[in-house]
């Protein structure tokens, strides 16, 4: 069988701040097999790599007087939020915003790089996964997702359609192109599947709000998946659940199983070195997922290395 992927999540965003070109550089070094971007649109139709549409919370724009007039409160996704977002900035003005750390509590060490990088394109990071490929003689995947696509076709910006066609620059248009191409919107994914025979993931949450689709991964939601996408994304409780109060991992659910009978792969999110360990990553490796989603990618190789060479090491369950 084909070794479990490790897809770094949005870079190696444990140890830089999150959807920067050095985040990404530093996740090919530490080894992953693909590299994630969230993307979204500016007012000018360039898809860059952001967490959301607004940019308050990951860019220095709320200290920068010459944006200050465009703080707004949009609806996204059915909840208000209000910020600085994308779809206003074109191009060149969100290139002059500096990238801050999303969440200076849990990662202040990140904290340390404020400033230094700017708000990568996607374009951008095809270009550096091409060309680290090449130099270290290995193929690395890219592993995009259209973030809040419908908000974004709602303003004439959908991104769909300049993905594929970057895709395609890049010679990473075939269905053979380490890529797999993510969204939580059935609708992006289902007119992808029209238009491309790249492999799509349906991503599902265990919390529901904004998308509250929680029955696609039952036995029938799955075969359901299995018409539009090649794989679904879960969170790993619906993998492994937790214990409420000892926070201790229960029994695996069907999940894994009922979709490998639909013919979809499993993937999950998050590893991450602040709650998991590489006991707690095995315990997902035996509990048969094809693939991982991780802030530190040396942690979750190293997990995958020991489980690769017999050495189990089974987390509190």
């Amino acid at each position: 069988m084909r070794e479990p992927i490790v897809i770094a999540h949005r870079g190696a965003s444990g140890y830089r701040p999150e959807h920067t070109l050095a985040s990404y550089r530093l996740a090919i070094a530490l080894g992953a097999d693909y590299v994630e971007p969230d993307l979204v649109s500016t007012r000018d139709g360039v898809l860059v790599a952001r967490h959301e549409a607004e940019i308050g919370r990951t860019t220095d724009v709320a200290r920068r007087a010459e944006f200050a007039g465009r703080l707004t409160t949009k609806e996204v996704d059915g909840r208000a939020a209000t910020g600085w977002f994308v779809d206003d900035f074109t191009l060149a003005e969100l290139k002059t915003l500096r990238v801050v750390e999303r969440l200076p509590a849990l990662r202040p060490r990140n904290a340390r790089w404020d400033g230094r990088y700017d708000v990568p394109t996607f374009e951008e990071i095809l270009g550096l996964v091409a060309a680290e490929s090449e130099r270290l003689g290995r193929p690395i995947g890219v592993y995009p997702e259209t973030k809040h696509p419908a908000y974004f076709a709602e303003l004439g910006l959908g991104l769909e359609e300049p993905l594929l066609e970057a895709l395609a620059r890049h010679g990473s248009g075939g269905p053979d192109a380490p890529v797999f191409v993510q969204s939580f919107d059935p609708v992006s994914l289902q007119w992808l599947r029209s238009r491309t025979g790249l492999p799509l993931v349906q991503l599902v949450g265990a919390t529901g709000l904004p998308h509250d689709q929680r029955d696609l991964v039952t036995s029938t939601g799955l075969r359901r998946v299995a018409a539009w996408a090649d794989a679904v994304g879960v969170e790993k409780d619906l993998v492994l659940p937790r214990h409420p109060t000892t926070g201790t991992l229960g029994d695996p659910t069907d999940l894994v199983a009922d979709a490998h009978a639909a013919g979809l792969l499993v993937h999950v999110w998050t590893m991450r070195d602040e709650h998991d360990s590489v006991e707690e990553t095995q315990a997902f490796l035996d509990a048969g997922v094809d693939g991982l989603f991780t802030d530190q990618p040396d942690t979750t190789l190293e997990a995958r290395r020991r489980y690769a060479s017999g050495i189990r090491i089974h987390a509190a369950m």
